[in-house]
């Protein structure tokens, strides 16, 4: 039966001369779609000797249905956009923040052609491309200088290997935080050179801890806000300006991880613990770092701001070019900042926008939600929808102690599970990331845009129809 089989199949320049191959073959090359019918003969004759093919198959037919498969897969990019009904607005496996329209549009003019990324216009030489969003962050920040690199760890490797390399750097054993990923402080500091001096307890450190380690090794003190956790009940710390005196009275410097990179106040949102960065640079720590994607709303960045004669040293570093980011972060970093100079951020960025709504708000959007979703679906479908109150999260290593309060929608069906219906909609186009809380899966719209309201009543309308044809 195989040899027979296998006999029938066809070269593969003559197969490259169908319609369907000739209309593939305007899509990409010939080469690219020799490849494509290459493989998928090589899988059809594995098939047929294994005898996973019936004798009777008209292999023609069979090689047309499966080669748009295999040009497809041939093509296959894992990374692609989903809708975050989670909830939580800084989904670090989601991406973090998503990106104002205004940075979108920045990232579309400078990637289409050229740019200025490293040419001054005005003197019409070389420039520099760590200048590029230095004077916005100058003026945002109060600070006297500021540099981008690729990420907030980058940003505290590059500070400790320029002001405390084979130094000691002080620290709070209760800040020896571990990040997403499992990185660690201590990790970090140990790559960069410094010499880790862990001063106070889990969760008292005094201000005379600091000074006792102090001696003439010492390089900086660093002081990390607990971004993504919290020490409550017996706990003590000194205040950033006790800090700050300090520093200055054995002339060291102070270097603070802020994280989350927090550039507005958000305690009217419920948020009373996430200080701001020009905060610090106004208490008068020397050098601060942060992050771009997260509460600021921007590209993935680290950012370092501080006294210009520190950041001078920092900039000549030269793990500067290995860490600097590239014309599309700084396009959008760029934009992402001009919001705030316009004041437009709470109206623009989209972590700010969802995380300023009220429960009420999301109630009625909710409600809105439903309405239009039981309009769409089969007057005979088995879906199950309500709502209830629940809580949100800002994610990505913020405000961990804050939930937000929102209104869910809950999904319930007889035929499917929560697992179930979790598992469709993550193989929707695009797919849906949803939550599954007390054994419902629950949709919260905080963390949904607005232009993925439509995709994602689809969604369902699609679920719907699924396992209806499936009884």
């Amino acid at each position: 039966m195989s040899k027979a089989l296998l006999r029938q199949i066809k070269s593969i320049d003559y197969l490259l001369e169908l319609p369907l191959s000739q209309s593939l073959s305007q899509k990409s090359s010939r080469d690219f779609l020799r490849e494509c019918l290459r493989d998928l003969l090589d899988d059809i004759r594995k098939c047929i000797l294994a005898d996973q093919i019936a004798e009777n198959t008209d292999l023609n037919s069979l090689i047309e249905k499966e080669l748009p498969n295999y040009w497809n897969k041939a093509l296959y990019t894992n990374l692609q956009p989903v809708i975050n009904a989670t909830g939580t607005l800084l989904h670090t496996n989601l991406g973090r923040a998503p990106l104002a329209t205004e940075a979108l549009e920045a990232i579309n003019k400078v990637a289409k052609g050229y740019s200025n990324l490293e040419y001054n216009l005005a003197k019409g030489a070389r420039g520099s491309r760590d200048e590029h969003s230095e004077e916005l962050l100058k003026v945002l920040l109060g600070c006297e200088a500021a540099i981008v690199v690729n990420n907030n760890a980058a940003a505290v490797m590059l500070v400790l290997d320029e002001l405390a390399q084979g130094g000691e750097a002080i620290i709070s054993r209760g800040e020896l935080i571990e990040i997403g990923g499992a990185f660690r402080i201590p990790d970090v500091m140990k790559k960069s050179g410094a010499i880790l001096r862990e001063v106070g307890t889990t969760n008292r450190t005094r201000l005379s801890d600091y000074e006792a380690a102090i001696n003439e090794n010492t390089k900086i003190i660093l002081r990390v806000h607990p971004s993504n956790y919290r020490i409550v009940g017996f706990t003590e710390k000194p205040e950033l300006t006790a800090l700050v005196k300090l520093a200055e009275k054995y002339h060291l410097i102070l270097v603070e991880d802020l994280g989350s990179g927090c550039l507005v106040d958000i305690s009217s949102c419920g948020i009373k613990d996430e200080p701001t960065v020009q905060e610090s640079i106004a208490a008068g720590v020397h050098v601060v770092t942060f992050s771009g994607d997260k509460m600021l709303g921007g590209p993935q960045a680290g950012i370092i701001a501080g006294q210009k004669s520190y950041l001078a040293r920092i900039r000549r570093n030269p793990l500067m070019r290995a860490l600097r980011v590239d014309k599309l972060s700084y396009a959008a970093l760029s934009e992402t900042l001009k919001l705030y100079r316009t004041s437009k951020a709470w109206e623009k960025i989209p972590v700010l926008r969802a995380l300023q709504a009220t429960e009420k708000d999301l109630f009625i959007r909710s409600q809105n939600f439903l309405r239009r979703l039981k309009r769409r679906l089969p007057k005979d479908h088995s879906l199950k929808l309500s709502l209830r109150s629940g809580k949100s999260v800002m994610g990505g290593g913020s405000a961990p102690e804050t939930p937000l309060p929102t209104t869910l929608i809950v999904i319930e069906s007889a035929e499917l599970s929560a697992n179930q219906i979790e598992n469709k909609l993550r193989s929707n186009s695009p797919p849906v990331i949803a939550r599954i809380e007390q054994d419902h899966l629950v949709i919260d719209l905080r963390s949904i845009l607005p232009d993925d309201e439509e995709p994602l009543l689809k969604a369902f309308v699609d679920l719907s129809n699924s396992f209806s044809k499936s009884l």
